[in-house]
């Protein structure tokens, strides 16, 4: 091989290299001062914890941040950690999960201000507008009732002692006007967790959430990232009147996903598909003939719904009330909340209808409908003679 020849690959080899070097860290992240990445664990030393952080040299992370409670390590090698950069000198590139520590000055909390990386600090009092926050290093700082989490707390004073990670969202005189955001952290969690969701969130899948505003309509539940809509009537199978009777503030629940709009934003959820189907009793344990008492819950021109159990409805046809008599109204005769012994008439499973009639009667089985008006000898209001008029009256013309 001629020295020419040598140079020639000696020269390939270091392109090769070169090419192969850049090609790994392709998908590295440009890293900033107060930018945050996912990281391993690499190793774990006494002092210090080493990091793959996706770039040519390794990460160090001071291992005094990663103690629990006890002074224990919480991490082991190949877990997964999320941490800020701080800053790159002889080729080491240190890194924080926060800003913390005994005798942290305001240069940190300055270059924390700066950069965006979070600081612990401890709710030391309540105080016109928000808390006094103690910070590393004894620097006091403000904290607004609305900044201390996603939603405000009904007991402020409850949170006095409690120690939370902050953002500095103001660094003012040198020091002395320093305002803190713990919620600001809370919602890039949230934006991190719904971005996770949105891969992997499907319609009809079950899963937990808390109530966190209960309104006539429904309520809001927030499952982890996302925020959607638990409707009234998705509650359960039967008529929920009051939803405060049922849902309360807090409350944790198992819901299914009913639907999912990623583009307006809007979410909703459903109980009801969670519970077993009452109706699969019908035609089983409920049968033609059978007779059990109900519950009124509901009047209608036409009749009188009756509950037999929750989500479980049939009709007792207003030409069935009455005993005979002819009535202007079920409500001349029956009134909602009163419980009615009745025999099951007639069950139709497709239409998931039950007709009823009033035990102890002795009344004609006929064809009846859920929509059917009473007949005219039943007379009705005074507006139903006069429109009947009208009509007669138009078609004479």
């Amino acid at each position: 091989m001629t020295d020419e020849n040598f140079d020639q690959e000696e020269e390939n080899g270091e392109e090769s290299f070169a090419a192969m070097l850049e090609e790994s860290l392709l998908g590295a992240v440009e890293l900033e001062p107060g930018k945050k990445i996912e990281a391993t664990i690499l190793q774990i030393g006494d002092e210090w914890v080493f990091l793959d952080v996706g770039q040519k040299g390794e990460g160090v992370l001071a291992a005094s941040e990663l103690l629990d409670a006890d002074g224990n390590l919480s991490i082991a090698i190949g877990d997964k950690i999320g941490a800020y950069f701080l800053s790159r000198a002889g080729g080491e590139l240190r890194f924080t999960t926060k800003l913390g520590g005994g005798s942290t000055g305001t240069e940190q909390l300055e270059e924390a201000w700066r950069s965006g990386i979070p600081v612990e600090g401890r709710i030391e009092k309540e105080i016109k507008g928000g808390y006094e926050i103690k910070l590393a290093g004894s620097v006091r700082a403000f904290c607004p009732f609305s900044q201390l989490g996603l939603r405000r707390q009904s007991n402020p004073e409850e949170e006095i002692g409690k120690s939370y990670s902050f953002k500095i969202s103001q660094f003012g005189e040198r020091g002395r006007n320093i305002v803190v955001s713990h919620r600001e952290i809370l919602e890039e969690e949230r934006r991190q967790q719904r971005d996770a969701l949105r891969d992997t969130l499907k319609e009809g899948q079950v899963v937990k959430g808390v109530v966190t505003s209960v309104r006539d309509f429904g309520a809001f539940l927030d499952i982890g990232g996302l925020e959607g809509l638990l409707p009234i009537s998705e509650v359960g199978y039967g008529r929920v009147e009051d939803i405060n009777e049922v849902l309360s503030v807090d409350q944790e629940l198992e819901v299914a996903v009913k639907k999912l709009d990623w583009e307006n934003n809007k979410f909703s959820f459903s109980l009801r598909d969670t519970l077993a189907d009452p109706w699969s009793k019908v035609g089983s344990i409920y049968k033609e003939g059978m007779q059990l008492t109900g519950k009124v819950s509901r009047l209608a021109q036409f009749g009188a719904f009756v509950t037999l159990e929750e989500g479980v409805d049939g009709l007792v046809h207003i030409s069935k009330l009455g005993e005979g008599k002819q009535i202007r109204h079920p409500q001349d005769v029956v009134k909602v909340g009163q419980e009615l012994p009745v025999v099951i008439e007639k069950i139709d499973l497709e239409q998931r209808r039950i007709s009823l009639t009033p035990a102890g009667t002795d009344v004609e089985a006929g064809e009846t409908s859920y929509s059917e008006q009473p007949s005219e000898a039943g007379m009705g209001t005074f507006a139903d003679l006069f429109n009947k008029a009208r009509q007669k009256k138009k078609g004479r013309k």
